[in-house]
């Protein structure tokens, strides 16, 4: 992939001398979802897809952006002094968002770049693409100009430039899944306090497969920041009752107590998933330590059932593709991965049925939707590197 980026970069911008390759993944969250932001726990791991990236420094202010995904759109131009997002600065945001909030954070960068982006993460598909883009830009800054940043600090940018200047209220898990992440290893977050331990998937004899639904949707246009403030309304009732600084703080019995306190039946079903998704991520990480993948498998099936029905962010394409799931043999665990409203599920397949799963799944999918799904078996990867 190297060699194709810099050939392109050369083609785009007149010659590659100078230019470096650079690769940032893309991440899967196998459980906890929509916990990021409620305090909890959540359990990503970086791909071995993920984004491809060429850059060199310019001696003047100007920015020069083209992504091999949207080739279409051609160079799309900017300076140093632009940097505000609009619409029609399209995917380019996520670059310049990360080359203000280095300004903000006290590192100015001092000239433009010329930069070509190659994903083969599939576009709006949940499994972060744009936090991808984020950490690969961030590590390309740091790269270039000697920034001391920590992957961790990487990750806290990228989510500062993904809320304040692309205003998607996110939570850190995927920038700090993408920054932080390491072979064949899931990362075990509290989201609370960032502590976190690598935690290694033994899968024996199965293989994690994802199902993306091509159904595009945008974090930002979605119901993502009103099931937010859904579960803030919700916690500000219940610190009327009890003492907590976010619903990670309960465990379930604790929440059935309290649950009174909300006022309105939709937001006790919103906490009620923060809660439990919560307590199911925890003891899905001891299940795994055990070497009880089954187990492993049940809890992210329950996940889905919570995420489709307290929490109401699945819709047809990805609850066919889990329902699906479950009736093939083989088939430990399928739940939706991502905000939801679209995007992707995935899977923990036998490899013996991962053949018979695509296939008959795939087949199920396209006649109740009308149009295909895509199935990738991946592979847990490391975070950023220059290439």
């Amino acid at each position: 992939m190297k060699d194709i980026i810099l050939k392109k970069f050369a083609e785009v911008f007149g010659d590659a001398e100078g230019a470096k390759a650079y690769f940032a993944p893309g991440r899967v969250n196998l459980i906890g979802e929509h916990t990021d932001y409620n305090g909890g726990h959540v359990f990503p791991c970086a791909l071995t897809i993920g984004t491809y990236g060429a850059a060199r420094k310019r001696t003047d202010n100007k920015l020069r952006f083209f992504s091999m995904n949207f080739g279409h759109l051609g160079v799309l131009e900017s300076s140093l002094e632009e940097l505000v997002p609009s619409g029609e600065a399209g995917w380019t945001n996520y670059p310049k968002g990360m080359i203000w909030a280095f300004g903000e954070k006290g590192m100015k960068v001092p000239c433009g770049m010329d930069l070509l982006l190659n994903g083969n993460i599939p576009n709006g598909s949940g499994l972060s693409s744009s936090a991808s883009v984020e950490i690969l830009t961030g590590h390309i800054l740091r790269d270039f100009f000697d920034f001391k940043v920590s992957n961790q600090e990487l990750a806290l940018i990228g989510q500062y430039s993904e809320n304040n200047f692309n205003k998607v209220n996110c939570g850190i898990m995927d920038q700090f899944a993408i920054a932080m992440g390491k072979e064949n290893n899931a990362i075990f977050l509290d989201t609370a306090d960032l502590s976190y331990e690598y935690a290694p998937i033994v899968l024996k004899g199965a293989k994690i497969v994802i199902a993306c639904s091509n159904k595009k949707r945008g974090l930002g246009e979605s119901k993502y920041n009103e099931r937010r403030s859904e579960c803030e309304t919700a916690l500000a009732e219940l610190k009327q009752v009890t003492e907590i600084n976010s619903l990670g703080d309960l465990d379930e019995e604790t929440f059935e107590k309290v649950k009174s306190a909300i006022k309105d039946e939709v937001r006790v079903r919103r906490a009620k998933h923060a809660v439990y998704e919560n307590r199911r991520t925890i003891h899905a990480v001891e299940a795994l330590k055990a070497n009880d993948v089954e187990e492993f498998g049940r809890l992210m099936n329950e996940s889905h059932v919570s995420l489709r029905d307290d929490y109401e962010v699945t819709g047809i394409e990805l609850d066919t593709l889990v329902e699906e799931a479950w009736k093939v043999e083989g088939v430990i665990g399928s739940r939706m991965t991502g905000a939801g409203f679209g995007g992707c599920t995935v899977s923990i397949v036998k490899d013996e049925a991962i053949d018979t799963f695509i296939e008959t799944v795939g087949k199920a999918y396209k006649e109740k939707i009308g149009y295909a799904a895509d199935f990738y078996v991946v592979e847990i990867g490391d975070g950023p590197r220059t290439l």
